[in-house]
Order: C-alpha cells, then structure tokens, then sequence
C-alpha cells in the first residue's frame, strides 16, 4: 500500500474523516488488481476543497479538476478511452452545488463513472460555510442564525435522475466501505457513494454516525424499495441501496469504438478532409 502513496504532506485536521476514506481507497485499488484491474487503468480526479487533496496523496494517474467539474473531467476522460476505470472524489458543495448539473446529466446518461462524495455538510476548506446538504437550522460562518434552507437528498435525487448504483458509507466501517469502492468501479455504470465524512473543525459527527448508522441487511431489489431506504432518517442505511444493469452512455454513442486506441492518423485525417473538401 506504501507504493500508492506520496511524499505530500497530509494537511487535513487530526481526527478528519478523510484519513479513512484514504486508507480505505488504497485497498480498496489492491482489491480491483487482484480482481484484474491494474492500477494503470485506474485514473483518479477531484474538485476543489478537502476532498480534493485525496489527487496529491495518491500515485495514480488523473486530473486535478475545477471546483464542480470533476465529474465533467472524468466523462471526458471515459469517452476518450473506454478501457480506463475513472474515479473522482468529491465534496458536497462541491458534486452538490457548483457541480450539480455535471452530476445530474452524468447520471441521467448512465456514464460509465464513479463518484465518490465526501459528505460533511460544510465547505470545510474555506471555514465551514454550510452546502447543499447541510441540514436546515444549522449554525456556521455563512448562517450564523441557523441555514433557513431545506436540504437535498443525494442519494434520492441520483435515484430519480437515473444512477444506476447508488450506495452510502462510513470510514469507520472500514472494511464494508472498501468492499463498496470495489463494487462500485466494477460497476459497469454511473456508480455514487455517499461518505458520511466527519470534518472535526466545524462538524465533528463521529458519535452521531456511530449511533445512527446501520448496515443494510438485505439490498433494495426494485426502485420503490431504494427510495424508501434512501428516504429513511430513523437510522442512515449503509450498504448498497440501488443497482441495475443498463446500457452505459459511451456504447450507446460509439459501440465498441475507442478514440485513444484506434483514431487515424494525422495523415489519414488529413487524407478525409481532402476528400470532403473534394465533393462538389
């Protein structure tokens, strides 16, 4: 696991949520190689926040992205070359807000993409302004009297939009939560979990999510069924909460053509556009 890291330094809190979903990550990518996905194929991106430090502390190929457009990045990436594993983490406000459109249309069009979100309710690298999701009546910078705004439900709203594999986790259980990483980029889809990530500095929730998390016995089988597990606040289920075969977004537009791997060359290009330019 040493070889998957990096000589940069890790600047998040002591007791951050990241540090979980890190460790967890780089398993989880020895578990896809023993399974047969190579690490080469496995290319990673980020938005802009905490989150986003997971690009400099993994040695693995990727695109540090804009703020709200890693998931842009990663399907452009996808269809560029369809043989590549492509992994973006991403905050809350950041997949949730400056890139909500991105998000939506990834999953409305089954991209062949996972997402990993690290939900903390806050944007933690700029002082803990409250996010999309942060939940109504909150107090922070940004809301001092409380957040008057209702929340989204991320895993609700992917489910209408047309995810295809929707799951929830907890770095602090750490051997479940790899196991999820692993079937969501094995996933042939648009795969999304959602991290209950505690950021210490504005919201320390381990105690809360230790108390009011469990582990989903059985997984939703139909559509009604995950919306009623995405939709439940008695306890937050963990586990995966949708899964479903469909055609991926890359195939219906190209089939089995990959760009990388057999575009033309500049000379047979430049051979075509004679041609056209030929026709009368």
């Amino acid at each position: 696991m040493e070889e998957l890291g990096t000589y940069a330094e890790k600047t998040w809190c002591p007791g951050c949520g990241n540090f979980g979903i890190l460790s967890a990550f780089k398993k989880a990518v020895i578990k896809l190689e023993e399974k047969g996905i190579s690490r080469d194929k496995i290319i990673i991106a980020s938005g802009i926040g905490c989150h986003g430090k997971m690009f400099d502390y993994l040695n693995l190929s990727g695109f540090y992205s804009l703020h709200g457009r890693d998931m842009a990045t990663i399907q452009g990436i996808k269809i560029a070359n369809p043989k590549l594993k492509v992994v973006t983490f991403s905050g809350d406000g950041n997949c949730m807000g400056e890139g909500l459109a991105h998000t939506l249309f990834a999953a409305k069009r089954n991209a062949d993409i996972t997402i990993l979100m690290h939900n903390n309710g806050v944007y933690a690298l700029t002082t803990g302004q409250f996010t999309p999701l942060s939940e109504k009546g909150w107090k922070g910078p940004s809301t001092p009297k409380g957040s008057i705004e209702e929340p989204f439900n991320p895993l609700s709203l992917l489910l209408e939009a047309g995810a295809t594999f929707l799951a929830r986790a907890f770095p602090a259980k750490a051997d479940h939560f790899i196991d999820l990483i692993v079937q969501a980029v094995e996933h042939e889809g648009f795969s999304f979990i959602e991290i209950l990530q505690p950021a210490v500095a504005y919201r320390n929730t381990w105690e809360f999510y230790k108390n009011n998390t469990e582990i989903l016995k059985d997984e939703p089988k139909t559509y009604v069924e995950a919306m009623k597990v995405a939709k439940r606040r008695d306890k937050l289920p963990i586990g995966v909460i949708y899964r479903k075969a469909k055609p991926v977004y890359h195939k219906e537009l190209y089939g089995n053509f990959n760009p990388t791997l057999e575009s033309l060359s500049r000379e047979k290009r430049l051979e075509k556009i004679k041609d056209l330019l030929s026709v009368k």
